[in-house]
């Protein structure tokens, strides 16, 4: 999970298909000066060090059926994407950021726990470090509520202290439960939501399709689909890959991918991890190093981000994805961010004309790549632990 500290901000990224950058809106429903106060307010000054840094800390800690739940997740830009959850009895709700890098779920940033009737105090200590951001506090028992789900004996983490998030109430890990190892006191791994889902037969499968939908005027919701996935939001059919063999990334959500500019490859075959909550496209120095000279980009000093210019842009040739043997491609307008919110990044001329792309150098040794945020909205992706594997398929928003 990108802690949604320095690295756990994740900031939305607006998509115009076709459109030139001169004709890229330059409002959204959030002002870009109300996105800023929210980005400093969490305290990042650059989102590349901030995804850099969720990289590095990751790299060292190591057809619906029957039974299936569509739930509702809200862009929050520049926060992500968070879920309500139910928590208790009575009920009472929480967004939480969803987290495909963690697997822990835990309360207590901007909104308190509250304890219920349903609620049980285990006795244990909790503790998780991500990248650039923490929380520790005590560990209970509870009831979950996601959509039409219920989750009973959910372990989950009442933050006492914490680091790093702001705009979210607190963490839905939905990544392997080895990543729970060792957080909690007296246990080895705890279940995450998805086995709990699974073992207490509220799904068949423990499998989660996910549906990001860049920010737009009109609508910035998305959908988690628990236990299977939506045919309804595909446009192709669903390539999959197997989790890699490589380490560490064969202990997140990790695959191998190689990755072409135009008919160029910059990446050959390399081991890395899909994470909802890091924003950029996080790739190898030498890869990014031929990126960088393909497109003409310079660094910029302010953003981090590197920049190109309206005609450097018009010149921009795809970016290639090939995962399991097929191509996802980034147009040129999915490889840039979107100008409308230049000033959350840091970049506060005011000059529309600066244009910037959302791939970024991982730094030092690490994983391979990244694919955050901006990769994620462009594709449905599915979390398959059952048969320990993630899928991808386009969608209408490509």
């Amino acid at each position: 999970m990108l802690p949604l500290t320095n690295l756990k901000i994740v900031l939305s990224f607006l998509l115009v298909v076709g459109s030139p950058v001169s004709s890229i809106p330059l409002n959204t429903h959030t002002t870009a000066v109300s996105l800023a106060a929210k980005f400093n307010a969490a305290g990042v000054t650059s989102i590349v060090a901030g995804d850099r840094a969720r990289a590095q800390s990751l790299y060292q800690a190591a057809k619906i059926g029957k039974h299936h739940a569509n739930a509702s997740i809200t862009n929050v830009a520049p926060i992500g994407y968070t879920i309500q959850a139910g928590i208790g009895n009575p009920v009472k709700h929480y967004g939480l950021l969803v987290d495909t890098a963690s697997g822990n779920t835990w309360i207590g940033a901007d909104q308190y726990y509250t304890i219920t009737r349903t609620s049980v105090n285990t006795g244990n200590t909790v503790s998780v470090s991500y990248g650039s951001g923490n929380f520790s506090g005590k560990e209970y028992l509870d009831t979950i509520t996601l959509s039409s789900l219920s989750i009973s004996n959910q372990s989950i983490g009442v933050a006492h202290d914490y680091q790093g998030f702001r705009g979210v109430d607190g963490v839905l890990g939905i990544g392997p439960v080895s990543l729970t190892k060792g957080t909690v006191s007296n246990t080895d791994t705890v279940p995450t939501i998805m086995d709990n889902l699974f073992s207490q037969k509220s799904t068949h499968s423990e499998i989660l399709g996910v549906y990001f939908v860049p920010v737009s005027e009109e609508d910035s919701t998305g959908i988690l689909t628990f236990g299977g996935w939506n045919n309804s939001l595909m446009t192709s059919d669903i390539t999959y890959t197997p989790i890699t063999t490589a380490s560490p990334a064969c202990n997140y959500w990790g695959i191998d991918q190689s990755i072409a500019y135009g008919n160029s490859t910059i990446l050959s075959s390399a081991a890395g991890i899909v994470d909802t909550a890091t924003v950029l496209i996080l790739i190898a120095t030498d890869a990014f190093d031929a990126y960088k000279t393909a497109t003409g980009a310079t660094l910029d000093e302010t953003t981090g981000l590197l920049k190109i210019t309206s005609d450097q842009y018009s010149s921009l040739k795809p970016l290639i994805f090939t995962i399991g043997g097929t191509a996802f491609t980034l147009t040129p307008n999915a490889q840039i961010w979107p100008r409308s919110m230049n000033s959350v990044i840091g970049d506060t001329s005011g000059n529309s004309d600066n244009v910037y792309l959302i791939v970024a150098d991982i730094g030092s040794e690490t994983f391979g790549f990244v694919s955050g945020y901006t990769f994620l909205e462009r594709f449905y992706s599915i979390f398959d632990t059952t048969n320990k594997r993630v899928g991808f398929a386009t969608t209408a928003v490509y």
